[in-house]
């Protein structure tokens, strides 16, 4: 598959989008890694609104493990923590806010498009996503604080707005659609207990919700090629836009015929 190069103007790029088949006046869910795209945050955000158009609402997510003491992130940086060092580190986490919250691990233009004077965000305190646009304000909102990420989280109503996912030099390993699957795939999806800090410093809520485990979503995705994946190339790494409600429907038969 060609390269199609690095697009060094906010024109080229919106060319470059529309070519991908990005629809003006849709919702676009989008995954982004921009190190070494050469053009910055601003720019990639600017882009994708002129390719969507004023009737268009761009989504990213804006998960925060960093406020939750059961999140593989947690566990992963205080696994060689000493007890008192753990506890000193849960006290120090700062409490989910909608407003304030950073969403480092979603990458700059997930930070950049929820910082947007215009952005909306909803409500979930691990797993929220933000939005601009002519529908960002309804798609975001009655996230249910119990619900990570399926019916009653934003990509629910993405799967019946048949919005696009954009995976912009991004693998799918980080294709967040795939999870509303879990939720789909089985009548009885088994649920585990999740723990943040909300609200304020020290206030800690627990809930039950699915268990969600991103491990074969590379494997899904690989499966999804064809008629139902756009693909390109843009500086090296792939660029794929595909339809989110293809792709809940197919990670749901997938998981059902590859996951024990």
């Amino acid at each position: 598959m060609a390269d199609h190069g690095t697009p060094r103007t906010v024109p080229e790029f919106v060319s470059f989008l529309a070519g991908s088949g990005v629809a003006a006046g849709g919702t676009l869910l989008v995954h982004a890694s921009l190190s070494g795209i050469g053009m910055t945050p601003a720019d990639v955000l600017t882009a994708l609104r002129a390719v969507l158009g004023a009737q268009g609402t761009l989504v990213v997510p804006a998960f925060t493990p960093e406020n939750s003491d059961t999140s593989q992130a947690y566990l992963e940086r205080t696994a060689h923590m000493s007890p008192a060092e753990r506890e000193a580190d849960r006290a120090a986490m700062k409490p989910f806010d909608p407003r304030t919250t950073p969403c480092p691990a979603m990458g700059a233009l997930a930070e950049h498009v929820r910082c947007a004077p215009d952005a909306y965000r909803s409500a979930h305190p691990q797993s929220s996503f933000a939005a601009v646009g002519a529908r960002a304000a309804q798609l975001m909102d009655g996230h249910d604080p119990e619900c990570h990420l399926g019916e009653r989280s934003p990509l629910g109503k993405l799967y019946e707005e048949d919005a696009q996912v954009l995976l912009l030099r991004a693998d799918f390993g980080q294709c967040s659609a795939f999870h509303l699957a879990e939720y789909r795939a089985r009548p009885h999806p088994p649920t585990r207990s999740y723990r943040c800090v909300a609200g304020s410093p020290g206030r800690w809520v627990t809930y039950r919700d699915v268990v969600l485990d991103d491990s074969d979503f590379t494997a899904i995705g690989s499966r999804m090629q064809g008629r139902l994946v756009t693909r390109r190339v843009l500086r090296g790494r792939p660029v794929s836009l595909f339809g989110l409600r293809d792709a809940v429907d197919h990670a749901c038969k997938d998981m059902l015929a590859h996951r024990r």
